[in-house]
């Protein structure tokens, strides 16, 4: 069974259960899908129809399965959101990006100030939306950046559009990526977070912009674009890649734009193969680290609802895929991401029947089903799982 056109929706960080090799990062006993059902039973019924009731930890619903579903652990050496959309395609992460409990040290911040010409206010682990507010009036009065990092590996930047341009910002970001950031602090993302409002009212908008370090290895996106078919990007993934064998990329600022653009690039391309690709960020960004399981409950939900309107619109010749790149238990110690499978639901219209696709042992399985689909080799790591699929 081939398709001509594959989707892949990562709902980001919706874990399904810690990971054989979890007690490595402390989250032995993590799950995602798991404790925020356990506190708010989950209505699911799109989900559960592609198969998430035979593989994560939810309450059981009679529902008649028509999607292929399995679970898949991460083979890379960190659980950030790179290393779990790199491994999707192909590139495993060898070695763990640098992280900076401590916040960051006196050299690399020097660096930042000669490159950037800008100093900065902060330079702490933060929570982003607690920083600006806390931070805000100093950044009116000195008029330098907020420096900020969190347990993932990431230099954030954030500035008032009243105080820093936003396209300065991203000037500012841009240099951190090329000439602060590299060698041993070379973090898997330097992140704009531009904000509006007034004290007590500060709000990050939609025009975040994330610089990915770039991947030591060809990845299938380049594959893709090497042989002619369309490599499309909803939301972070133009970012995440580096902008690497995309052909198009559409930014969005949620889950409800992501979807919505989705689909409108879905239709647009319905001539063409290849692939579209999303990230929907909210259960992350909003929700998990934020430790909000409620919220995060409500966003799944709202998914589910969403996955709806959309499942009828997928023809014979197309191929769904919605996993997740890491988990984040919002029930779980701290604010980090936890290390857990994550789901692998697969749909298409032209499925004659449900199939238990296994414990894949790592996320690459799925770029190399991409492959295989497309009729394309090079790539090191990952098993095709077309031909499991009925």
């Amino acid at each position: 069974m081939k398709f001509n056109r594959i989707i892949v929706i990562v709902m980001d960080s919706v874990g399904a259960g810690d990971a054989p090799d979890a007690a490595k990062f402390g989250d032995t006993g993590a799950d995602t899908y798991g404790h925020i059902d356990a506190a708010v039973p989950l209505a699911v019924p799109n989900l559960r129809r592609l198969g998430l009731g035979e593989v994560a930890h939810i309450h059981s619903v009679p529902a008649d399965v028509v999607g292929a579903y399995g679970l898949m652990q991460e083979i890379s050496a960190g659980k950030d959101t790179t290393s779990g959309h790199w491994e999707f395609m192909g590139n495993p992460v060898d070695n763990p990006f640098p992280t900076f409990p401590d916040a960051f040290p006196e050299e690399l911040m020097d660096l930042f100030t000669a490159k950037t010409g800008y100093g900065y206010i902060g330079n702490e682990v933060a929570s982003g939306t607690e920083i600006i507010e806390r931070l805000g009036p100093d950044h009116f009065r000195t008029k330098q950046p907020i420096v900020y990092t969190s347990a993932d590996s990431v230099f954030q930047i954030a500035a008032h559009n009243d105080v820093i341009p936003l396209e300065e910002l991203y000037r500012i970001c841009d240099i951190t990526r090329r000439e602060v950031c590299v060698g041993p602090y070379e973090v898997g993302r330097i992140i704009a977070r531009p904000f509006i409002g007034e004290q007590g009212h500060f709000v990050r908008t939609g025009d975040r912009r994330d610089y990915s370090r770039l991947p030591k290895r060809k990845m299938v996106f380049e594959y893709l674009k090497e042989a002619g078919f369309c490599v499309v990007g909803v939301g972070k993934i133009g970012d995440i890649y580096a902008h690497i064998g995309l052909t198009e990329s559409y930014h969005t600022s949620n889950n409800t734009e992501d979807m919505a653009e989705l689909t409108k690039q879905l239709l647009a391309h319905r001539r063409d193969k290849g692939l579209l690709m999303a990230n929907f960020v909210d259960f992350d960004s909003q929700y998990g680290h934020r430790r909000d399981v409620a919220g995060y409950a409500k966003c799944i939900e709202d998914f589910d609802a969403a996955l709806g309107e959309f499942l009828p619109q997928l023809q014979d010749d197309e191929l769904l895929v919605i996993t997740a790149d890491h988990g984040n238990d919002p029930t779980w110690r701290g604010t980090d991401h936890t290390r857990e499978r994550v789901p692998l639901l697969l749909y298409s219209p032209a499925f004659a029947e449900a199939v238990d696709v296994g414990i894949r042992q790592t996320y690459a399985d799925l770029g190399m089903t991409i492959m295989d689909n497309f009729g394309l080799t090079g790539l090191e790591f990952g098993t095709s799982f077309l031909n499991e699929l009925r």
